[in-house]
């Protein structure tokens, strides 16, 4: 195995710089060795902020590259699958952006190659790094809240007309498979499911009620967790501002919430327990400008790519954890086209 694992980028959007400075900043065990991108221009662009040696307009001619022993996928997520089983099948293991893909089937079919392969297959979801959700978690774990009873995540994101004419997949069922859930929210459905536990059923409603798009903008939902507790789901991009994130968490002996901004109660009926001090919130606050977010989670997930290859272990979230979101996300929809209660 190479002193340095080689990374590469397909697709040279917004998300793909991240990728590049995380990469960068790895420099004693990663180098960014090529990118593709469509648009040979965006790609020569991140490839010369960034020293790139390789610069492609398709990714098959980049995957032929044999020095390449990572792909990071930064495409429309509607390309995720058909990217990853390509690198896949080229030997490469696969970073993919979230969400793992917008389809069932086509989730199954990268996670399968990648298995027969014997390459890593991860995926980025760095609210699950956010200090207080890891405090959370553990409170639950250590049985603090008692029985869970409701578990909500509030994610109001403001989105205008201008970001979503500034591709022409955005907002498309095609190529963005969703709106406010599937692209934005997607970070806090996985992070609710996360802390609460997997989900049993959801009733929604979604739709798009400001923007001119296919896909929706405004989503409530009302879902039942295995574990017998209810809860709320709010996404949009339709509302300004756009509000900071936030999750409530409640059982019969205890309510955690928090948001972006930190811990805003911590209360427990058996014993009182200042709040964990949270000194880092990874930069998360991007309610309002998809671009305000600190690399910091992306560091990690690159780092951890590096470790699960050289150590051959699991990456953090793997395929098969990270497509939970996603199978929620579909349900929130199907529910929404149907009028109906959808069991998960």
């Amino acid at each position: 195995m190479p002193s340095k694992l080689r990374f590469a980028i397909v697709g040279a959007g917004v998300i793909a710089r991240f990728h590049a400075e995380s990469i960068l900043q790895k420099h004693a065990d990663a180098e960014l060795i090529a990118i593709a991108d469509p648009s040979i221009e965006k790609a020569r662009t991140l490839g010369d902020e960034f020293n790139v040696r390789h610069i492609f307009d398709d990714y098959e001619t980049l995957l032929k590259l044999p020095e390449i022993d990572v792909v990071c996928i930064c495409t429309p997520s509607g390309m995720h699958s058909e990217v990853s089983i390509a690198a896949a099948q080229a030997g490469k293991h696969v970073l993919c952006e979230k969400p793992l893909e917008i389809n069932a089937d086509k989730m199954t079919a990268m996670i399968e190659e990648c298995r027969k392969q014997r390459v890593k297959l991860g995926c980025v979801f760095q609210r699950r790094l956010m200090p207080a959700a890891l405090h959370a978690r553990q409170a639950i774990q250590d049985g603090k809240l008692g029985k869970l009873v409701m578990g909500n995540a509030y994610l109001k994101y403001y989105r205008s007309p201008e970001y979503y004419g500034s591709g022409g997949w955005r907002g498309t069922w095609n190529l963005d498979g969703g709106g406010a859930l599937m692209n934005q929210g997607v970070h806090g459905v996985d992070l609710i499911q996360f802390l609460m536990g997997d989900v049993s059923s959801v009733f929604a409603y979604t739709a798009p009620l400001v923007r001119s798009i296919e896909v929706e903008d405004t989503a409530v939902v009302a879902i039942k967790f295995k574990n017998g507790a209810f809860g709320v789901i709010q996404g949009s991009t339709s509302i300004y501002p756009g509000q900071e994130t936030r999750f409530e968490l409640h059982g019969d002996k205890g309510t955690i919430e928090f948001g972006d901004n930190g811990i805003k109660q911590w209360s427990f009926m058996d014993h009182e327990e200042e709040a964990p001090v949270i000194h880092d919130t990874l930069g998360l606050g991007s309610s309002s400008n998809p671009q305000q977010i600190s690399i910091e989670g992306h560091c990690f997930y690159i780092d951890d790519m590096i470790r699960a290859i050289r150590e051959d272990k699991e990456p953090h979230i793997n395929g098969e954890e990270a497509r939970k979101s996603v199978d929620l996300i579909l349900a929130i929809y199907e529910s929404s086209r149907s009028g109906k209660e959808i069991m998960l």
